[in-house]
C-alpha cells in the first residue's frame, strides 16, 4: 500500500501500551522523551481522570508552595491521579507516597527524565511504583499508515511522522529540546560544547563508542564525554545496548553500543538529509529502527533483556534476546551467505535456540541453519510473542 500524505492523518493512533491494565495493578512512572505521545495517550486511555500538568505555570507554582493541595482536592471518585512532568517537582513524591499508602490512590507519574528525581535523592518511591517507557510509534500501531521510507527518513515521533514539514520540525526538536531543555534542566551549562557533542554522538549511533575520539572531535575533556552520554541516557535520548559475554570459543568484547531513540532525530543531528537504499546510512537507519522495535517490545510486553555480541576477532551479531535468540539486522534485499558469517561463528558455541537474519528480502529462507526473514514477517512474529522463549 502506498504511503499516506503527511497532511492526511488519523485522528488518533491507538498505542500498544495499555495504561488501564498497568494501573489496574499498581502505580506507574511513565517515562519517555518529549513528543512521544504521553499526554495524548493519557487523554484517550484515561478519560476523566484528574491531571496535574507541571508544565502549566499556575499548577507548578501552586503545588510547589502547597503540595498538600493534591490531598485536599481528592474526591471519592479519584481512584487514579496523573501528575505530568513529575521531574519538575520531585518533592511531590512525598505527597504521592502518603496518598498511595493512606488512600489507596494509584498514580501515573509521567516525565521525560529520571535525572532530577535521582539527583533529588528520590528512589522512585522505593518500588511502590513500576517504571514503563513510552517510545515513538511502532509499526504495529501505525498499521496501514506505516511506510518504511518515511519511517527511516522522518523517524517515528508522532508529530514529526505526520508533519507537513518534517525537516523544520526535526530542526526545532533538536534545537529546542535536545539542547535548550537539557541545558535548562541544569544538566550542563556549556551550550556550545554540548551542541558539538550532540552531533558527534549522533555520528556514533549504532556503534561501539570510542570516548577518546569523541572527546577530540567534540573538543571537550574525556570525562565530560562520559557525563554527556549519561545525560543522554538519563533523558532517554539514547539507549545503551550492553555486550553479551557468554561465549567461550571466541573472546567477547565488553564495551556497549548506543542507539538514539529515534532515527529521524539521529539523522538530523548527523546532518544527513537524504538516505538511499544500498548505502551504509540506510543500513544504519534500518538497524536503529529495528532496535527501536525490539526495545519497545521489551518495554511493552516481555521484559526481554537485549544485548549484542562482538568477538575480539571482529565477529559481531547485532542483537541477543535473553540467551536464546541471535539476530543480525541487514537492510539488503539479497543477503549473501558471507554476510551471515558472524551468526555462523556464534552458532559454533551451541548456546542459542534461534539464529535469525532480519532483512529486506521478500521471502523466508534457511541458510546453514540460519533463518533469513523479511522484516515484516519478523515483526509480526516478534509482537505475537514467538521469540519469547
Amino acid at each position: 500500500m502506498s504511503s499516506k500524505e503527511s497532511f492526511d492523518k488519523p485522528y488518533y493512533v491507538p498505542r500498544a501500551l495499555d495504561l488501564q491494565a498497568l494501573l489496574g495493578r499498581k502505580s506507574h512512572f511513565l517515562l519517555g522523551p518529549r513528543q512521544t505521545g504521553k499526554s495524548t495517550l493519557i487523554r484517550h486511555a484515561l478519560p476523566g481522570v484528574r491531571i496535574y500538568n507541571l508544565l502549566d505555570s499556575a499548577t507548578f507554582l501552586t503545588l510547589s508552595r502547597q503540595p498538600e493541595r493534591i490531598a485536599q482536592e481528592l474526591t471519592a471518585k479519584d481512584k487514579i491521579i496523573v501528575i505530568d512532568e513529575i521531574q519538575r517537582l520531585p518533592e511531590l513524591l512525598n505527597e504521592v507516597h502518603l496518598l498511595m499508602e493512606e488512600k489507596g490512590v494509584r498514580f501515573l507519574l509521567t516525565g521525560s527524565s529520571a535525572r532530577k528525581l535521582r539527583r533529588g535523592g528520590v528512589n522512585l518511591l522505593g518500588g511502590r511504583a513500576r517504571v514503563r517507557h513510552l517510545h515513538p510509534f511502532i509499526r504495529q500501531e501505525l498499521g496501514d499508515w506505516f511506510d518504511i521510507t518515511k519511517a527511516l527518513t522522518r523517524g517515528l515521533i508522532p508529530s514529526i511522522y505526520f508533519s507537513d514539514d518534517p525537516e523544520e520540525d526535526l530542526k526545532a526538536y533538536a534545537g529546542a529540546y535536545l539542547q535548550e531543555e537539557i541545558i535548562a534542566e541544569g544538566a550542563t551549562r556549556n551550550a556550545p560544547a554540548f551542541s558539538r557533542f550532540l552531533r558527534v554522538a549522533a555520528l556514533c549511533n549504532a556503534t561501539i563508542v570510542n570516548f577518546t575520539n569523541v572527546a577530540s572531535d567534540a573538543q571537550v575533556p574525556r570525562t565530560t564525554v562520559h557525563e554527556y552520554f549519561q545525560i543522554l541516557k538519563d533523558t532517554l535520548i539514547i539507549t545503551e545496548l550492553p555486550a553479551w559475554k557468554k561465549t567461550s570459543k571466541r573472546k567477547p568484547l565488553s564495551s556497549s553500543k548506543y542507539y538514539f531513540f529515534d532515527i529521524g532525530v539521529a539523522r538530523h543531528l548527523q546532518g544527513r538529509f537524504l538516505i538511499s537504499p544500498g548505502t551504509p546510512e540506510y543500513g544504519e537507519a534500518f538497524e536503529t529502527w529495528m532496535m527501536h522495535e525490539l526495545h519497545s517490545y521489551s518495554d511493552y510486553r516481555s521484559g526481554t533483556k537485549l544485548s549484542f555480541w562482538r568477538s575480539a576477532s571482529g565477529y559481531e551479531v547485532d542483537v541477543i534476546m535473553d540467551d536464546h535468540t541471535a539476530i543480525e539486522l541487514k537492510a539488503a534485499e539479497n543477503v549473501p551467505a558471507r554476510e551471515l558469517k558472524s551468526l555462523m561463528a556464534l552458532a559454533e558455541e551451541g548456546k542459542m535456540k534461534r539464529y535469525i537474519c532480519v532483512c529486506c528480502e521478500s521471502r523466508r529462507r534457511t541458510v546453514n541453519g540460519i533463518t533469513v526473514l523479511p522484516w515484516q514477517e519478523f515483526l509480526e512474529a516478534l509482537w505475537a510473542g514467538e521469540f519469547d522463549i
